[in-house]
């Protein structure tokens, strides 16, 4: 059987059961800029970062486009990098550029391609005011300054969490990302789950830091100092470093954490085992005493 093919710059490229033409590309080695795409949420096209040029059809975003065989595409043209780079301005007019002081410095997309689009000033003007910062949650803080609009955020809410604690409000020049009716999250169903800051490609939604008020009860003598960490972290911190994927450091993590100043470390799976414990031998009691038992099944009940 004939395989599928795209002649993607001059090249021609097989192609299978990708979900559309954007995919293909970055499976050629041709890195595509985007915003509002993620491979964990469903296809949006809203940023307009990966258009590319088409033989007969023009400009259109890769991320929409289903792969036909025979297409002729042309990712990096003199026209379709200033559609990128004019896009790219318009959302930095509105954006809060304090990147120096941004928890996302160092790995924002919004700054990455900034740079590998070579825009070195903005042309239009801010045409919104500043909004104020919701950090009502104790887990994440919302700043709508450095919002774009990419939509991953509601996305990820709804379609992983399915809580749909935000979502888009207003129209036109108007539209942002919200909590319903304008609330704080700490107001709505959220959840607290970080997915949101997880898929942000800016500091729009960023986890809540509190690592000075750590510092300061480390440093209080009257105070005993405990860390507790999660059994994913133990595996995951390796990667960080460039280690083999399953490596276990908790020896490491123990000595760091106390190095740094914590009494006492412990691991999450300590307080479930309590936890598993300390529920068993309730239900037993209310199972002896035949009192306020859960909704079991009946042979459960049964005993």
């Amino acid at each position: 059987m004939k395989s599928k093919t795209i002649t993607i710059n001059g090249r021609e490229v097989e192609f299978g059961s990708e979900r559309n033409l954007l995919e293909v590309i970055r499976k050629a080695n041709i890195e595509i800029p985007t915003f509002c795409y993620h491979s964990e949420l469903s296809t949006y096209g809203a940023c307009r970062m990966c258009v590319v040029d088409i033989a007969g059809r023009g400009i259109v975003t890769s991320c929409t486009t289903k792969p036909e065989a025979g297409l002729s595409v042309k990712t990096h043209t003199q026209e379709v990098r200033n559609i990128r780079k004019i896009a790219l301005e318009l959302l930095l007019a509105n954006h809060d550029r304090s990147c120096t002081s941004c928890v996302k410095s160092v790995s924002c997309k919004l700054q990455d391609l900034a740079n590998n689009l070579g825009v070195d000033q903005v042309r239009f003007k801010k045409t919104e005011a500043t909004l104020p910062m919701d950090e009502s949650s104790d887990a994440l803080v919302r700043d709508p300054n450095k919002c774009i609009l990419c939509g991953d955020c509601v996305r990820a809410c709804y379609e992983i969490q399915d809580i749909g604690a935000i979502d888009f409000a207003h129209r036109g020049s108007k539209v942002t990302v919200m909590p319903a009716f304008g609330k704080d999250l700490a107001h709505v169903e959220c959840v607290d789950c970080g997915q949101c800051a997880r898929v942000c490609p800016t500091g729009a939604i960023t986890p809540k830091y509190e690592i000075a008020k750590v510092w300061k009860e480390i440093d209080n003598p009257n105070k005993t100092v405990v860390a507790q960490i999660a059994p994913a972290v133990r595996v995951a911190i390796g990667e960080l470093f460039g280690m083999k994927p399953g490596t276990l450091l908790i020896g490491q993590i123990v000595s760091a954490l106390n190095m740094l100043g914590f009494d006492k470390v412990f691991d999450t799976s300590f307080a479930a085992d309590l936890t598993v414990i300390e529920e068993a031998n309730e239900f037993l009691k209310r199972k002896t005493e035949n009192n306020n038992l859960p909704n079991l099944p009946h042979a459960v009940q049964a005993g």
